[in-house]
């Protein structure tokens, strides 16, 4: 059984930076990609943030494209989100997803907060 777990969140003021991490256990898979979403308070869809693919191609919301990077290491089986610049509209529950396939699954963490104000 797949296994997600973040880390990194917590309080930060504007202009600040934060890293989240991601540890993944479980199954292997032929094809996957990994993904950040956040979710804002008072809205019930979470927001695609980050995507990285087994091949290493990466793409990024607009709202976070330039302040946000998102990496992988495959030896110890992370995904990580640094998070630079932070805004006040970037506050939200961050969540950690892995699609795949052969087998097929959708894979969610428990999201970690986020919250940036003065």
């Amino acid at each position: 059984q797949v296994q997600l777990v973040e880390s990194g969140g917590g309080l930060v003021q504007p202009g600040g930076s934060l890293r989240l991490s991601c540890a993944a256990s479980g199954s292997s898979f032929s094809t996957y990609v990994m993904n950040w979403y956040r979710q804002e308070p008072g809205k019930q869809r979470r927001e695609l943030v980050a995507i990285i693919t087994k091949g290493g191609d990466i793409n990024y919301a607009s709202s976070v494209k330039g302040r946000f990077t998102i990496s992988r290491d495959n030896a110890k089986n992370t995904m990580s989100l640094e998070m630079n610049s932070l805004k006040p509209e970037d506050t939200a529950v961050y969540y950690c997803n892995l699609k795949t396939w052969g087998p097929a699954g959708d894979y969610w963490g428990q999201g970690t907060q986020v919250t940036v104000s003065s």
